[in-house]
């Protein structure tokens, strides 16, 4: 190549900075992995906050969770009874609805709010 020739060329070259290469996005595979990370960890923060609020694997506190039960008479509809009577011996023998020997297991306080509910068997009150 000749002087003449190098010069042409120099010359043609822009003058001042040479402009920025166009700006490509991030590679799509690394974007997607950052949202399902993103995601994956958000889902399972939530799961983490279910389990501890609705069980006791995660107690945040030293209490122990009871649930008091009480039986309640004359309140059962017939085959829903728990557990047997003096006529018979097993659960889900009721036949007849409100029947007063007829017991169902209920959490403490429900039974005196049911109408026709009452806490020991028979005609009496509580």
């Amino acid at each position: 190549m000749s002087t003449e020739q190098a010069s042409r060329i120099d010359t043609a070259a822009p003058a001042g900075p040479a402009p920025a290469p166009a700006s490509r996005p991030a590679a799509p595979g690394r974007a997607t992995a950052l949202g399902n990370a993103l995601v994956l960890s958000g889902a399972l923060l939530a799961a983490l906050a279910a389990v501890q609020r609705y069980t006791h694997l995660l107690g945040a506190s030293g209490s122990t969770f009871s649930l008091e039960r009480e039986r309640c008479h004359g309140v059962v509809r017939a085959g829903r009874n728990d557990c047997g009577t003096s006529t018979h011996a097993c659960a889900g023998q009721a036949r007849a609805d409100a029947q007063a020997q007829e017991w169902i297991s209920l959490p403490a306080g429900t039974c005196e709010r049911i109408a026709g509910g009452r806490l020991r068997a028979g005609g009496g009150g509580a």
